[in-house]
């Protein structure tokens, strides 16, 4: 099917497709045009292996506009259904409803849900926090890695799962004194955790606990959760009871819940999409193969009108369903520019709709075949994005710490002082355009160091180090990484950390964990108290803590650059608008002298000391720097 072929099918607008429970009926409608005739097949359960599984008969659906449409009377909460697909060449399909609210086992069967029975106690009451734009501060986690640790003093039977996530005073090994889990989360100072895809993904057996391990981008259901993370996968209301009990956990602790969403494509090529309506859904070559922008070689089409509605729903319902407050779009270069203006414009209709965060990576894992000239979601394309779209931004990461694809490349804090040229850019957003691309809005600009990609924070400052002992806690590598938390935390744009980066987390050198195993990829809670790293999560709660109280560091509320402050070598400094705070960067190992703007200054931050209290002595004229450091000084007013 090509693009104007692909036009030419009829739109459907209306926002009723999916089964649409009411007490006294159930209507089922799915877009379909290209089928000559669809019934749907009810069944008692999720899956033929279940006690009192059995078939409860089949119906033919009536067309009407390319929309399929049966209404079955009674109460139909818990039935399980799938299409049964005809077409004109004679081949049939069977397949689950692309608007799947939830399933059975594995996927496989929808089953007809009525969200009022899938609520957890008080979810009326939920509510998304409200948390300023520039206290915007982002940790990345799997939902199995958070709580899966023996030592997290989560209960056995909810570790790895969603509800890992609802205990509120969980301690190492249940001592009552050092906090972990969502306990630790409150008192770190982010402001939002990222989940790792939680809807249904296809490589993990759900009937199964426990056996299998995978980061999650392999969509199968988009408007599903995944099973594996709840404690009853069989019945589908339970993930979707317990994923909510999730959110509204992290709510009550105050923090927002950004789901890590995979539009770019389906882990199958012959997905639920593409059963129902074959060679509409994907990109394709001239000669027919699926494109393989994605490295799965099956990219969404999201140019094409009912692809990019279905993306604009699925955001849609995530948001309404769950009380998201945020989408991490993976790849979303896959995406073009005009379905990421769409889904920002469906959520700003959201009541407090704005305050939703959207970013996403802007590239692609290879070639794919934007159709009808459609524009990919990259940075070249920032100038026609939303300015409230933002954007990972691997020329930060990279000038940081080095390259993530070259294990031996230094960055600015770890031995390439002349990557600070970078850096000094990456302090103002890269704001100016200078490079190619051109950010409207500081906070467009996600600022990391690590990320669930490659390797993290700790094993890339030991990998240039030529170290392999990633447990001991290396004084030149904690300095390492902090400066470089510290710079993160102190330039403008949204700060995003890797769930752990902050007690020196560790893979032992795996760049590539997506598979597992579950020991590897788990947060190890009793490190997190070991006392050098638990000194340095000390410290990214100490510039966590800065940020929220010195918004002007976040570039929010201006567009005026920083005032850079002229310093020999690679040493960095500038004061941020308003004048409270001077910023210095030292990457050399040795110590060095700077000039201090006028006035009287004390130290916030220091090569070993991170808070909002001021201390030390008072300043004036010049300090001395540390090396390999990030100091932070506050203008004093005189008495």
């Amino acid at each position: 099917m090509n693009w104007q072929q692909a036009c030419e099918l009829p739109y459907y607008a209306g926002d009723d497709l999916g089964a649409i429970w009411q007490p006294e009926k159930t209507t089922f409608k799915l877009w379909a045009p290209t089928a000559t005739a669809v019934r749907l097949e009810f069944f008692a359960a999720g899956s033929d292996d279940e006690p009192g599984a059995a078939h409860l008969g089949s119906h033919a659906m009536t067309q009407n506009g390319g929309v399929w449409q049966f209404t079955r009377p009674g109460d139909c909460h818990g039935v399980y259904y799938l299409y049964h697909l005809q077409f004109s060449d004679g081949h049939t399909a069977d397949a689950v409803d692309p608007y799947a609210r939830t399933t059975g086992v594995n996927g496989r069967r929808t089953m007809v849900l009525d969200l009022n029975r899938a609520a957890p106690e008080g979810w009326q009451n939920d509510r998304r926090p409200r948390i300023p734009a520039g206290e915007t501060a982002v940790w990345e986690v799997h939902t199995a890695d958070f709580s899966a640790d023996a030592h997290s003093g989560v209960p056995a039977a909810w570790r790895g799962k969603y509800l890992g996530f609802t205990p509120e005073n969980t301690t190492l090994n249940n001592d009552g004194i050092h906090p972990t889990c969502l306990n630790y989360l409150r008192r770190l100072g982010i402001s939002h955790v990222q989940l790792q895809p939680i809807f249904d993904y296809a490589t993990v057996d759900e009937a199964c606990p426990g056996r299998d391990y995978n980061w999650g981008y392999d969509p199968l259901n988009y408007n599903t959760p995944e099973g594996s993370f709840a404690t009853d996968p069989y019945h589908g209301e339970v993930r979707v009871r317990e994923l909510r009990a999730m959110v509204a956990a992290l709510h009550r602790a105050g923090l927002g819940v950004v789901m890590d969403v995979v539009y770019n494509h389906t882990y199958h090529s012959d997905s639920w999409l593409e059963r129902t309506v074959p060679g509409y859904w994907n990109r394709r070559t001239p000669d027919g193969r699926m494109t393989n922008g994605s490295g799965c070689g099956c990219d969404l089409a999201s140019e094409r009108p009912m692809v990019r509605k279905y993306l604009v729903d699925s955001v849609l319902y995530w948001a309404k369903t769950y009380h998201l407050d945020g989408f991490r779009f993976d790849l979303m270069a896959l995406e073009d520019v005009d379905t990421m203006n769409a889904i920002r414009a469906a959520l700003d209709t959201l009541p407090d709709g704005q305050s939703i965060l959207l970013y996403g990576e802007p590239w692609t894992g290879g070639d794919t075949n934007y159709e009808g000239g459609a524009r990919p979601a990259d940075k070249g394309a920032l100038p026609q994005l939303s300015d409230r779209i933002g954007f990972f931004c691997d020329d930060t990461r990279d000038c940081i710490k080095g390259n993530v694809f070259d294990a031996g490349s230094a960055g600015y804090v770890n031995g390439a002082p002349p990557c600070g040229l970078n850096v000094l850019y990456a302090a103002n957003a890269w704001r100016g355009g200078e490079h190619g691309f051109a950010p409207k809005r500081a906070m467009q600009v996600v600022q990391y160091v690590s990320a669930h990609d490659n390797y993290t924070l700790w094993d890339k400052l030991a990998a240039v180090a030529r170290r392999t002992d990633y447990d001991s806690p290396a004084p030149d590598l904690l300095a390492q990484n902090r400066m470089a938390a510290g710079i993160c935390l102190t330039i403008c744009g949204m700060p995003f950390l890797q769930a752990g980066e902050e007690f020196a987390r560790t893979k032992h050198g795996d760049p590539n964990t997506y598979r597992g195993p579950l020991a590897t990829n788990l947060l190890d809670w009793q490190r997190a108290y070991t006392p050098e790293f638990y000194d340095l999560t000390q410290y990214y709660a100490g510039l966590l803590a800065l940020r929220r109280a010195y918004p002007e560091l976040s570039g929010d509320t201006t567009t005026q650059p920083a005032y850079i402050l002229p310093l020999p070598g690679w040493l960095i400094g500038f004061v941020p608008q308003g004048g409270r705070l001077a910023v210095y960067y030292n990457p050399e190992r040795t110590r060095q002298w700077v000039a201090l703007p006028a006035g009287r200054w004390r130290t916030l931050v220091n090569d070993r000391t991170a808070g909002t209290v001021p201390f030390g002595p008072h300043y004036r004229n010049a300090l001395e720097l540390a090396p390999t450091s990030v100091t932070v000084m506050v203008r004093e007013e005189q008495s």
